[in-house]
């Protein structure tokens, strides 16, 4: 998703065995770089979730390999427009796409096995959600865009592929609805780094490990406790509520009726 240094005919080890670096981020002088393998990892994961969507609906063929490239890549072709900095990385790198149709058929072939590791895969989409959260983000810096705008790159960056995958699916886009943390996780991970590689200027080494952990710490949570995003809620008409509440509670106690000013705030506490 993010520009390589793959030599020659790419994606190959280097003579001392290592995997060719990512370059995701410069501040001043300073270079963050990660190997490649965790780039083209962060892709299979993504692609393994829109695969078995698909495999799941008892899509075709077509149909598997298309939610896997959305789920693996969509989000950085969202980016890479947006930015508008030549063609896509998904597009030019030579290592994405076949990774992606590989991954396709793995869950064309073995959906049912890989169903069975539902945590596992939990777990891997939260840290790619992250990942791709600090990449996004940190492409819109070193694009010189404003912090707001870097947050809202980092964020769609993470969830670009999601929102691509309901689109071609003709439902309603998962991000917008109340669940576990997705949308809202990576929105507040772009915020931190971009308060923490910003106004703060730390180390960005340190300050993307802290994000990606920030981000799959709140979706894992989010999914295991049961939290869901919040929802529009009609503040005045709820003020209200909660003022009746009160009064009924003091008037309950003034005129010596315990009970009823226990089972009032009994309700009060249940709705919170």
């Amino acid at each position: 998703m993010i520009t390589t240094n793959w030599p020659g005919a790419g994606g190959r080890r280097t003579a001392d065995g290592e995997w060719p670096a990512v370059e995701i981020l410069a501040v001043a002088a300073e270079t963050l770089r990660v190997p490649a393998a965790v780039d083209l990892a962060a892709v299979v994961v993504g692609a393994l979730t829109g695969g078995l969507l698909a495999a799941r609906e008892g899509f075709a063929l077509s149909g598997v390999l298309l939610l896997a490239v959305s789920g693996g890549l969509g989000g950085g072709l969202i980016r890479d427009v947006l930015l508008a900095e030549g063609p896509p990385v998904a597009l030019t790198n030579p290592a994405y796409l076949p990774t992606v149709a590989i991954t396709a058929m793995v869950t064309f072939f073995f959906s049912g096995w890989l169903s069975r590791l539902t945590a596992l895969l939990v777990v891997l989409d939260a840290l790619t959600l992250g990942f791709f959260t600090v990449v996004g983000a940190q492409k819109a810096e070193l694009a010189g865009l404003p912090s707001a705008s870097v947050v809202f790159i980092g964020t769609l960056t993470a969830v670009g592929g999601a929102l691509i995958r309901d689109v071609l699916l003709a439902q309603r886009a998962d991000i917008v609805q109340p669940g576990p943390y997705n949308a809202v996780a990576a929105l507040l991970g772009a915020s931190a780094l971009t308060v923490l590689a910003g106004p703060l200027g730390l180390d960005p080494i340190p300050v993307a490990a802290v994000v990606i952990l920030l981000v799959a710490a709140l979706r894992v949570l989010s999914v295991w406790r049961g939290w869901e995003a919040p929802v529009a809620v009609d503040l005045p008409l709820r003020t209200r509520h909660r003022l009746g509440q009160v009064r009924a509670f003091r008037m309950a106690r003034r005129t010596g009726t315990p009970g009823e000013a226990r089972r009032i705030g009994t309700r009060w506490r249940r709705r919170g």
